[in-house]
């Protein structure tokens, strides 16, 4: 299993489907879900059905894909999460060398740097497992600011705005990306 190391301010577990409180938990700010889903706060019940399965298919603790909780070593108070998987990974034909990256954190953490710190930590160790990755990509809702700003923290591009298409609904999103060797090079 891969392991993720501590990060200055930061530890990181790897999620399974016992987890499913420290998800909803997040969820259950209007202002957190605003970018996911118009602000609808997640039910446990969707945690459960959808969440949760769809973490399933990606999950793999070998390579590192999954859904990494982030606590705060100071306190190991739970921030939020960061989640890597193979990008298309809910269709037939997921990437074998481009990866996805996200995040959600509790509005309390937001602003600290703690998204941009745990993004790195965890597609560094990934990236590192996974050498044939060419690809870090991230989506967002155009105005989602902040998830942008990580984006750009980690050093991607904007690639386009389109619509995303996902089994949970289409939205309007940008791409941003970054070439894993560019990614190597950089000393954060």
């Amino acid at each position: 299993m891969l392991n993720i190391p501590s990060s200055q301010r930061l530890s990181f577990q790897l999620l399974s489907e016992q987890d499913a409180a420290l998800l909803f938990e997040v969820d259950q700010d209007e202002e957190v879900m605003r970018y996911i889903n118009g602000g609808n706060c997640t039910s446990m019940q969707a945690i459960k059905d959808v969440m949760l399965p769809r973490m399933a298919k990606y999950r793999d603790p070998a390579t590192g894909f999954g859904i990494w909780q982030v606590r705060r070593q100071a306190d190991n108070s739970y921030l939020g999460w960061v989640l890597i998987r193979p990008m298309g990974f809910n269709t037939a034909t997921p990437s074998l060398d481009d990866v996805e990256i996200g995040w959600r954190f509790k509005r309390a953490y937001w602003g600290q740097g703690y998204a941009s710190e745990a993004a790195l930590a965890v597609a560094k160790a990934v990236l590192a497992q996974n050498q044939h990755v060419k690809y870090l990509s991230a989506i967002a809702m155009p105005a989602n600011e902040g998830s942008i700003g990580v984006m750009r923290k980690l050093g991607m591009q904007f690639i386009k705005r389109y619509i995303h298409q996902d089994a949970l609904g289409d939205v309007d999103a940008v791409l941003y990306r970054l070439a894993t060797a560019t990614f190597a090079g950089q000393s954060k």
